[in-house]
């Protein structure tokens, strides 16, 4: 069985995915530090006329010290919850699939969530959904482990039962090699290839939300996510 491992990040790229469907089982990172610089866990990038979009969701930091990722919880202050939707229906009024998923945009960005975990899951768990991925995702915090580095994620893998454990490639160097080896766990890495699809305003930018994908290719997504594949 392969396990693979990532934080929860915000309407994560199409790599997210395909690390999950290379994966037996993939545990989200809620019960680790939240980043105290930018992080992928608050915001990511979509597509405009202009380019590049960026949607950021505040959350509650100042006074708070360090928190872990599952104790984040989002700013309710100010309207960026308006500006962020009509940035995406404007943004993406003539793709052709945003009518399908616009109940859910609306509903991510209503008052519905406290924690970002929460939110954050929500969209993962759409998106894996109408990705067609079957992975199961499974809470780091319900598997009541801790620790740092290559320990916490030797621990996990223990704990789901697997010898095998899937990286990306770009994060080898991270990795005690030896840890692993004397654990008896076997390190794959993934070099994923960003999908190329047909994108709205121009030329096409790298690794945006898989939302983008979604939108612009609908059903065709998984076959667009999974055609090319660097496993080893």
């Amino acid at each position: 069985m392969i396990v693979s491992t990532y934080q929860p990040f915000f309407a994560p790229f199409p790599g997210f995915f395909l690390k999950a469907d290379l994966s037996d089982v993939m545990v989200i990172l809620d019960d680790v530090q939240f980043p105290q610089r930018t992080t992928w866990i608050t915001r990511n990038r979509f597509k405009n006329d202009q380019g590049t979009l960026w949607i950021t969701i505040p959350v509650w930091r100042k006074g708070l010290g360090l928190q872990k990722i599952k104790e984040v919880s989002i700013c309710p202050e100010g309207n960026w919850r308006k500006k962020h939707l009509v940035s995406l229906k404007t943004s993406y009024a003539n793709a052709p699939y945003l009518k399908e998923h616009l109940d859910f945009i609306s509903e991510i960005f209503a008052e519905k969530f406290d924690k970002l975990i929460d939110l954050n899951m929500d969209i993962i768990q759409y998106l894996k959904k109408h990705l067609m991925i079957d992975t199961p995702l499974v809470l780091q915090s319900s598997l009541g482990i801790k620790g740092k580095r290559s320990e916490l994620l030797i621990e996990i893998c223990r704990k789901m039962g697997s010898s095998d454990y899937l990286a990306q490639r770009c994060a080898e160097k991270h990795f005690d090699h030896e840890l692993f080896s004397r654990a008896g766990i076997k390190l794959h890495f993934l070099t994923p290839l960003t999908p190329i699809y047909p994108q709205l305003w121009g030329e096409f930018i790298h690794n945006l939300s898989a939302l983008d994908l979604l939108f612009n290719c609908g059903p065709k997504s998984h076959e667009i996510l999974c055609y090319e594949r660097d496993l080893k």
